[in-house]
């Protein structure tokens, strides 16, 4: 009796291909790919199959975690030290020569972005408004004004 394809994929070692796999940023249609199947199977078996669902959430979220490290780090700036070497052929080995400690500032870009999604209430570009009277008075100033159009019909008609 021949295996079903998606037996190997629910080994360990299937399993941990497929979380790298996710971690090395690849999209479903890639993974199904790699994996020799159509993207609907694979959607069909990460609904039928837990573990490959899981396999796959796993290695996406190492990925987006270090992005959002990355994000939050070039949003509130950061220091870092630059050191050159140079190879000394007399002694046969890499001297540091020079040690210089570097600054990226913050990037209000990365800020717009991080504050945007993690405060959209607040930081989105058109804010919700909760006080709709500037609305309601133009829709009451409008229906008086229709109002008075059709009184004045009415007082030409007789």
């Amino acid at each position: 009796m021949a295996k079903g394809k998606y037996e190997h994929w629910l080994t360990m070692e299937g399993l941990l291909e497929l979380e790298g796999w996710a971690r090395d940023g690849l999209t479903d249609e890639q993974v199904a790919y790699n994996m020799g199947i159509n993207k609907a199977t694979l959607y069909r078996w990460k609904e039928k199959y837990c573990d490959i669902c899981d396999a796959l959430k796993r290695g996406k979220e190492v990925v987006d975690r270090q992005v959002e490290n990355a994000l939050l780090k070039r949003a509130l700036g950061y220091e870092y030290t630059e050191t050159t070497r140079e190879y000394i052929p007399e002694l046969d080995e890499m001297k540091t020569t020079k040690k210089v400690t570097k600054q990226v500032v913050p990037d209000t870009t990365a800020q717009i972005f991080w504050l945007k999604n993690r405060k959209p209430d607040k930081w989105r570009d058109k804010p919700a408004h909760d006080d709709m009277t500037a609305i309601n008075k133009m829709d009451l100033i409008l229906a008086e004004m229709k109002a008075a159009a059709e009184a004045e019909k009415g007082n030409n008609e007789e």
